[in-house]
C-alpha cells in the first residue's frame, strides 16, 4: 500500500455496495408505513371518543331486547340446545364490527375534501399500504366495541369460554372482518365520490348483509335461496368463527379464516385501484 502525499486524501477503492432495495428492506418499509398509518388513524380516537360509545348502544339493545325476548318465547331453535341469547351474542358482536366499518369510507372522503388524501397520494407509500393501514385501524377500533359486547354478554349470563387463547382468536377475526368491511366501504367511496351517496349505499347494504348471514338464525332455518347467499357472505364466516371460539359451537376455523383473509385481500386490491379516482 502506497502512502498518500501530505495534504492529499487517500484514494478510496471502489467496492460494490449492497443493493438498497432488497426484498426484505422493501417489506420492512411497507410494514412500517402501514403501522404508521394505522397509528395515525387510532390517534384520532383520543380527540373524539363519542363515536365508539354511541356505536355500542345499538348492539347492546339487540342483546338486551331482541335476545332476551326471543330467548323467553323460544321463537328460534338454537343448535345443540343452546339458549338463544348464547347463540345470538357472537352474531351481535360481528354485527357491531360491520356497523362500524361499513361507513369508514366517509372518513376517506372527508380526507379528500380536506386535501389530506392528495398529500398522502404523493408520498412514496404504495396505495395498498395506505388502504391496509386504514383498514386495520378500523379493525383495532372494533376491538374496543367487541370488549363492550363480550362484557355485556357475560353480565347477561351467556356461557362464554374461559380460554384466553380463544379471545386472542376473537380479536384476530374481529380485526379481519372489520378490515374487509372497511375496505368495502372505501371501494364504495371510490365509486360514490360523495358522503351523501356513500351513506345511502351503506344503509342500503348493511341490513341485507346482516340478515343474509347466520348472525340471527342457523342456516338450516333459511330458505334455499337465502342459504346460497349466506354461503358467500363473509359475515357468515366471521360469525361462525366467533361462535366456535366464544361458545364452542363446531366450526372450521381454517375455512373461516381463509375466506375472510381472501375477501380482505381482494377488497384491499379493489379499494387501492379506486383510490386515484377518489383523489381526483
Amino acid at each position: 500500500m502506497t502512502s498518500a502525499a501530505p495534504g492529499v486524501l487517500p484514494a478510496v477503492s471502489a467496492e460494490p455496495s449492497l443493493p438498497a432495495d432488497t426484498p426484505l428492506s422493501v417489506v420492512r418499509q411497507l410494514l412500517s408505513r402501514m403501522v404508521t398509518l394505522c397509528w395515525v388513524e387510532l390517534r384520532k380516537i383520543r380527540h373524539d371518543r363519542t363515536e365508539m360509545y354511541t356505536r355500542a348502544i345499538q348492539p347492546a339493545l339487540w342483546l338486551l331486547i331482541f335476545g332476551e325476548t326471543f330467548t323467553r318465547i323460544h321463537a328460534i331453535a338454537a343448535p345443540d340446545g343452546l339458549p338463544y341469547l348464547d347463540y345470538l351474542a357472537p352474531g351481535i358482536l360481528a354485527q357491531s364490527t360491520l356497523f362500524i366499518a361499513i361507513f369508514y369510507g366517509i372518513q376517506i372522503i372527508w380526507e379528500r375534501d380536506a386535501g389530506v388524501l392528495t398529500k398522502l397520494m404523493v408520498t412514496p407509500t404504495p396505495r395498498p399500504a395506505l388502504i391496509t393501514g386504514k383498514a386495520f385501524a378500523a379493525g383495532v377500533r372494533s376491538i374496543v366495541q367487541a370488549v363492550v359486547i363480550i362484557v355485556l354478554s357475560a353480565l347477561l349470563g351467556v356461557a362464554l369460554t374461559a380460554n384466553p387463547l380463544n379471545y386472542l382468536g376473537v380479536a384476530v377475526f374481529v380485526v379481519l372482518g372489520s378490515a374487509f368491511f372497511s375496505c368495502l366501504s372505501m371501494s364504495i367511496a371510490g365509486v360514490a365520490l360523495s358522503r351523501d351517496r356513500l351513506m345511502g349505499i351503506g344503509q342500503a347494504i348493511t341490513m341485507p348483509l346482516f340478515f343474509s348471514s347466520n348472525a340471527l338464525y342457523p342456516e338450516r332455518l333459511m330458505p334455499g335461496w337465502l342459504q346460497a347467499i349466506s354461503k358467500v357472505n363473509p359475515l357468515s364466516y366471521e360469525v361462525s368463527a366467533l361462535r366456535g371460539l366464544l361458545i364452542g359451537l363446531p366450526t372450521n376455523l381454517l375455512l373461516d379464516f381463509g375466506v375472510l383473509a381472501g375477501a380482505t385481500v381482494a377488497a384491499i386490491t379493489v379499494a387501492a385501484l379506486l383510490l386515484p379516482r377518489l383523489a381526483k
